[in-house]
């Protein structure tokens, strides 16, 4: 097991990371903005986004998309500067939207919660959460480049992180309430099929969050139930961890040498506890 050590600190809730151009992209829920960070710990602003930012990507051209959470939208940053609306997300989103992940044609898939989680937590246990195969089972989206919104996969449990692997025929899901990561087949078109269980995160508790994929085929993992990012291989079986100094929930892989795993990490998801209060972190490890 890997010790992580931490690069920065000051952030509220750190999501979507992104390596790009040298520099590690990223989303902070409760700043309001995007943020691009260096490896030498200097922060910039990117964009401000007041519906609460989340996942990140890029069209072709080199504009950036970013999740709206809370008005449910994926909104595009204009060379002028402008934040503009690219996809309306409200016919599929049924709670707030979340994670995101672009192909190198412009074609997006998005998440959402699904429902009220952080409310739901503060009436039942996680347990009894997990074993409700209701909670937060919603639409998976798809985006293409000119914003038309299609449905992607139904009945998801929170669809949460995304990888594309395998030169981007097999998206990777990760399905938070359903301890696993879900795979599908992606055609020319983005239309997904062949839906299977890529690896289950059940034996180890692994509330699969944010996740990335390394040039050797693994799956890194933030663990949002713990302090770590596990490495799956496809069938289950874990092949590396590194530790967090807290909770772990998102995770990207840049860096100089392209072996730098970023976690975003936080003392708790619960707003109440990381809003406005700035202990939000992100470590690094070699891996």
């Amino acid at each position: 097991m890997t010790t992580a050590a931490v690069l920065a600190t000051g952030l509220a809730f750190g999501e979507g990371p992104r390596w790009r151009d040298g520099r590690l992209w990223f989303s902070d829920f409760y700043r309001h903005a995007v943020f691009t960070l260096g490896m030498d710990g200097v922060e910039t602003k990117v964009v401000d986004v007041p519906g609460q930012p989340s996942g990140l990507g890029w069209l072709p051209d080199g504009r950036l998309l970013v999740v709206s959470m809370l008005d449910k939208k994926v909104m595009r940053l204009e060379p002028d500067g402008a934040l503009v609306e690219h996809a309306d997300l409200t016919e599929l989103a049924d709670f707030h939207a979340n994670d995101l992940i672009t192909d190198n044609l412009g074609r997006s898939f998005v998440g959402n919660f699904g429902y009220d989680l952080h409310h739901d937590m503060a009436e039942r246990d996680v347990p009894t959460i997990l074993g409700d195969e209701s909670a937060g089972s919603t639409t998976l989206a798809r985006v293409e480049v000119d914003g038309s919104v299609h449905v992607a996969a139904e009945h998801v449990r929170f669809p949460n992180g995304m990888a594309l692997i395998d030169d981007g025929r097999t998206l990777i899901l990760a399905e938070t309430l359903r301890l696993q990561l879900t795979a599908f087949d992606v055609a020319s078109d983005g239309t997904l099929s062949n839906r299977r269980v890529w690896a289950s995160t059940a034996p180890q508790m692994v509330a699969p969050d944010g996740i990335c994929a390394d040039p050797e085929g693994g799956i890194w993992v933030a663990a949002a139930l713990g302090n770590a990012v596990v490495r799956y291989a496809e069938g289950g079986e874990v092949t590396g961890q590194v530790e967090t100094s807290q909770i772990a929930y998102a995770c990207a892989l840049g860096g100089p040498d392209g072996r730098t795993l970023f976690a975003m990490t936080a003392p708790s998801s619960e707003p109440s506890v990381v809003d406005g209060h700035r202990l939000g972190c992100i470590e690094i490890a070699t891996v």
